[in-house]
């Protein structure tokens, strides 16, 4: 077997009602002075409140930094390191989805290192160390929680992360109550989000893919495939939405592991040149990529294929993959998500130099089963166009 490295945060509370309890939970981690980073719809729903309430009846000062948007730039980012610099945290909360949680993870980096952001980027780069850092998902898709990766946008399209173990949270903190207001589209798309995270992490050809990581991986999509349509359907359904909050957190841990591969680094130009949500991007792609790669990487397809769809268990092994790629297609459908590009307003003439900047990816596209050109991409492209 071998070898392999395994980074996983430190603590992980998964309880409803949690959040309203993190003053309590995490005292010895915040400290005195707390800066809180999220998005304003989430300060206009009143969920933070209650986390704010628990924090000050521990003693904390609290400060909120509550404009961060959907794939968040370099200068909301900024914005919030100089919030938090003000205030002199000395510790973050990111509470929110994928984005509040990896602007609060560079905030906590930047703030408790001082490095120069340009000098992060990248894998492994970050030299910290950080402060103390919890972050609370409000959605069920991104697993950002407990990965070591942020994304930021640099310039008006350019995706660019730093992936270091020194993101890790101190604490995750998992409390299904939080997204039972989700409307049923973002269900829908971080759901498939998670599921994506499961896929690639399994089959991932990084190097560090691990015995870890794939019985993570197949966890998540026994959770995830049980119960996203029941969560979409009936967004009240308290044993859903925590089956999806908890299967999105084990997908989270094994991608942090063994990376992800083709389906992202072709959903980015999506999100970065048309604003499409993150999660939805990687869903217009993900079965035009899975059938790019069944050429070399069908029995691992059919490997999962009952995990996430039990009823695939009784097809022959043999058809197994293609059946898989067709119900993840199918369940896009039952979801209610656009099933193609041109749904979501993407011109045909765009798709050669959203082709190009896939190729940007490296990072992503080294670890997919098959090796993807830039002409493979234009290709996926045309299909899910």
């Amino acid at each position: 077997m071998n070898g392999f490295i395994f980074n996983t945060t430190k603590s992980i509370i998964f309880r409803a009602g949690a959040a309203g309890e993190i003053g309590a939970l995490c005292r010895q981690v915040l400290g005195a002075r707390v800066l809180v980073v999220t998005d304003a719809g989430i300060r206009r729903l009143g969920l933070l409140d209650p986390v704010l309430d628990s924090m000050r009846k521990q003693g904390a000062e609290v400060t909120v930094f509550d404009a961060v948007e959907a794939d968040p730039s370099l200068q909301t980012l900024m914005n919030a390191v100089a919030a938090g610099r003000e205030f002199r945290a000395t510790a973050v909360v990111g509470f929110g989805g994928g984005s509040s949680m990896d602007v609060a993870k560079l905030v906590a980096l930047l703030l408790g290192s001082g490095e120069a952001l340009d000098d992060a980027w990248g894998v492994g780069n970050a030299k910290g160390p950080r402060l103390p850092l919890v972050l609370v998902p409000t959605t069920a898709g991104t697993g950002s929680e407990v990965t070591p990766v942020a994304i930021i946008t640099v310039g008006e399209e350019e995706k660019r992360g730093v992936s270091s173990p020194l993101l890790l949270p101190d604490v995750a903190l998992l409390d299904p109550e939080l997204t039972l207001g989700l409307p049923p589209a973002i269900t829908a798309a971080t759901g498939v989000d998670a599921m994506v995270h499961a896929i690639e992490a399994f089959a991932s050809i990084n190097p560090n893919n691990n015995p870890l990581s794939k019985m993570l991986a197949l966890e998540a999509l026994r959770l995830l495939g049980a119960h996203l349509e029941k969560a979409v359907l009936d967004g009240r359904d308290r044993h859903a939405r925590g089956a999806m909050l908890l299967g999105s957190m084990l997908a989270g841990r094994a991608f942090a592991n063994s990376p992800v591969a083709a389906v992202h680094a072709l959903a980015y130009p999506i999100g970065g040149s048309f604003h499409i949500p993150h999660g939805l991007s990687n869903a217009l792609v993900l079965p035009h990529v899975l059938r790019f790669n069944a050429e070399v990487a069908s029995q691992v397809y059919a490997q999962i294929a009952a995990d996430a769809f039990p009823s695939l268990g009784d097809i022959p092994v043999g058809a197994r993959c293609g059946a898989f790629i067709n119900e993840l297609q199918q369940l896009g459908s039952r979801l209610g998500l656009p099933p193609r590009l041109r749904d979501v307003g993407i011109p045909e003439d765009a798709l050669p130099k959203m082709a190009t900047d896939a190729m940007k990816q490296q990072r992503l596209l080294v670890n997919n089963p098959r090796p993807v050109g830039e002409e493979d991409a234009l290709a996926i492209y045309r299909a899910a166009w």
